[in-house]
């Protein structure tokens, strides 16, 4: 990450296909100022009029797990049907720290890992380095993940002396690939999860950004939605649907944990607050109050709140989509072919040629056009010849400039 923004600093002029932001024209400081009111009229609501007690919840350092639980739950309830008991949700520092300390909870000792389909978010390696756990990679396949291959990775790592604790999944438009995970693959993972002893930690930041729905597109329901086995910790972000500059991210951590050898339990949100009241204390109350307030006043609903949003990136993705197709016809060379992803922020290219950082630089210098290698998401190893290319913050002329960047670079590294 550090890496990409140091190649934008350096060509600010370069139209970038790098980076995974949300788009920024909707963004707006009155609405912040709104959000906040609305918030502080709702807990004026709350707490009978006591100002006092209004001032000290916005203003002073806050419930460790969250002022904006509640609300948290709801939205869960209203876009996804995942219904949960507001204490089992612990609002964080964005998703990062979610999937941080939901990794620390988990481990134990030099034992324990995470399985992680590859390629993965580069976070989800980055939180579990700072985690001191090792990751066993999963094969992906075209639905997603390779089912089997995680049970037979999990086999394995018993059979060594490891005790695999979790494994870590996007299950819509994921980053860096872009690919969703089918209803059926969706069933089996649950059942291979529950019968390995494993838990899904979901992550779902891109999932309200799919093909509009229309009779059988609906959107798919999400893992925690479908769980019954309370097997899925479901880790959310208000950074692409809410907005990024807040910070604010939760996890749903409705399982029980045992606290010691006498076999005494509590709930994981519960231990996941303890270790986040030693790392961040609480999340900024304030920030909380813009996400709390956007939820106020869109019914609870993140989906009714980013329609507008959600028609540029399906805009987005049909330019780069189509663009691509005339730029780099089948037959003809240079030979590039790429995933059809149907939402998201994200598609992967294959190139006739490998492309590392160092390429990456120069196509930056020369052609002034960004994206990122996709060996960053492979834990390591040499250059892939293959790309990953975002679509969310850019508007249609910089995606027809950029493509022509991209076509000519190509072209002049195509052996």
């Amino acid at each position: 990450m550090n890496f990409l923004n140091e190649v934008a600093q350096h060509y600010p002029d370069a139209i970038s296909f790098a980076a995974g932001r949300p788009y920024e024209e909707f963004l707006d400081l009155p609405s912040v100022h709104r959000q906040i009111d609305l918030f502080a009229a709702h807990l004026r609501e709350r707490f009978d009029g006591d100002e006092r007690r209004v001032r000290g919840t916005l203003l002073q350092y806050g419930r460790t797990k969250g002022i904006i639980h509640e609300l948290v739950a709801r939205n869960l309830e209203v876009d996804e049907g995942i219904v949960v008991d507001p204490e089992a949700v612990v609002v964080t520092v964005g998703c990062q720290e979610a999937l941080y300390l939901t990794l620390r909870a988990l481990r134990r000792d030099d034992r324990d890992v995470l399985l992680a389909v590859l390629p993965t978010y580069v976070g989800a390696a980055g939180a579990a380095h700072l985690a001191d756990m090792r990751v066993l990679p999963v094969a992906q396949s075209a639905a997603g993940i390779d089912v089997d291959d995680l049970v037979a990775v999990a086999r394995r790592a018993r059979e060594q002396g490891l005790r695999p604790r979790a494994c870590y999944v996007v299950p819509d438009f994921g980053n860096p690939s872009g690919i969703s995970f089918d209803l059926a693959t969706r069933e089996r993972l649950l059942a291979a999860a529950h019968d390995n002893g494993l838990l899904l930690l979901e992550d779902n930041p891109y999932g309200l950004f799919g093909a509009e729905p229309t009779g059988r597109s609906a959107p798919l329901p999400t893992l925690k939605a479908l769980d019954t086995t309370r097997g899925v910790v479901y880790l959310g972000s208000f950074a692409k649907t809410g907005n990024p500059g807040t910070r604010v991210g939760y996890v749903v951590a409705d399982q029980r944990v045992e606290t010691g050898p006498d076999g005494r339990t509590e709930l994981l949100a519960d231990r996941l607050g303890e270790l986040k009241s030693m790392l961040t204390v609480n999340t900024s109350p304030i920030a909380q109050a813009v996400i709390g307030g956007k939820l106020l006043e869109n019914g609870g609903s993140l989906r009714t709140a980013n329609e507008r949003e959600c028609a540029v990136y399906r805009r987005n993705l049909r330019m780069v989509l189509d663009g691509l197709a005339r730029r780099f016809p089948a037959g003809r060379r240079p030979h590039v072919t790429w995933n059809r992803p149907t939402g998201g922020f994200f598609l992967v290219c294959a190139l006739p040629f490998a492309a590392g950082d160092d390429l990456l630089e120069e196509c930056a210098r020369e052609h002034r056009v960004l994206w990122t290698p996709m060996h960053h998401f492979y834990a390591g190893g040499g250059a892939r010849r293959e790309i990953r290319l975002s679509v969310s913050h850019l508007e249609p002329e910089e995606i027809e400039t950029g493509l022509d960047r991209l076509a000519r670079f190509v072209t002049a590294h195509d052996a």
